[in-house]
């Protein structure tokens, strides 16, 4: 899988991802939008630790500079 994933792209799903997992976990609202926040929570760090997103290579997207490109 080739580098799509970087950045500031990258820390913008860190920091989205621990806030939603925190609202999923913490936060007093209804199951289905726990279980939803969570999920994506999910996506964003899992993308985000593995620098490609399958979304952005379907779009053509890439923030990744450099050497980083491969």
């Amino acid at each position: 899988m080739k580098c799509n994933v970087g950045g500031i792209d990258r820390t913008g799903r860190i920091v989205l991802g621990i806030v939603l997992l925190i609202v999923g976990l913490a936060a007093p609202i209804e199951l289905i939008w726990r279980i939803v926040a969570l999920v994506v929570a999910g996506i964003a760090l899992l993308t985000a630790t593995v620098r490609f997103c399958p979304a952005n290579a379907i779009l053509g997207i890439n923030t990744c500079e450099g050497e980083e490109k491969k």
